[in-house]
């Protein structure tokens, strides 16, 4: 079921800029539910982001993102996605029709200290692809997307979350 009000928000942004810990408290203070599409991805394959990755490979994994992403039917929720939600077109659409898509954006030194291990994360990289590459390929494509551009380069998560909730309202 479609909403036509768009009441949910989505959560777009690099590994590591804090999706889901903002998604989390963002949900608690609207009323939402709050939904992380990994975890839904994990919950449908059985499997962990890195297994998928590593047994389907990159476009494999990103099918599957893709199908999940657009099959999300969902209501008065803040969703974090995944980092490379923002390759599947047909989720990244619809996404879009059910809500706001807010950007979580920060510097690429800032994300380099904060994601750590790419592979175990479940990042979707390409052999020979490196952090700085994934930050220059994606950070385009969330501009291209977000409704709403939030930097939180150096805010603490209360304040992220308290601009997130002043760019909504001003929609």
């Amino acid at each position: 079921m479609k909403s036509e009000n768009k009441s949910c928000v989505i959560l777009i942004g690099m590994p590591g800029v804090g999706k889901s810990t903002a998604g989390v408290v963002l949900a608690k203070r609207l009323g939402y539910r709050f939904i992380d599409s990994d975890l839904l991805i994990q919950e449908r394959e059985g499997r962990l982001l890195s297994e998928i990755i590593d047994r389907d490979g990159i476009d494999g994994f990103l099918a599957i993102e893709n199908s999940v992403n657009s099959q999300i039917r969902a209501e008065r929720c803040v969703i974090a996605t995944g980092g490379s939600a923002v390759y599947g077109k047909n989720a990244m659409e619809h996404l879009g029709e059910i809500g706001t898509i807010v950007y979580l954006k920060q510097s690429y030194k800032n994300i380099e200290k904060r994601v750590g291990n790419l592979k175990g994360r479940g990042v979707a990289v390409r052999s020979g692809q490196t952090l700085k590459d994934l930050y220059n390929e994606r950070c385009p494509l969330y501009e291209k997307y977000a409704q709403i551009i939030v930097d939180s380069e150096g805010l603490t998560l209360a304040e992220t979350v308290e601009i997130i909730e002043a760019r909504l309202r001003e929609q």
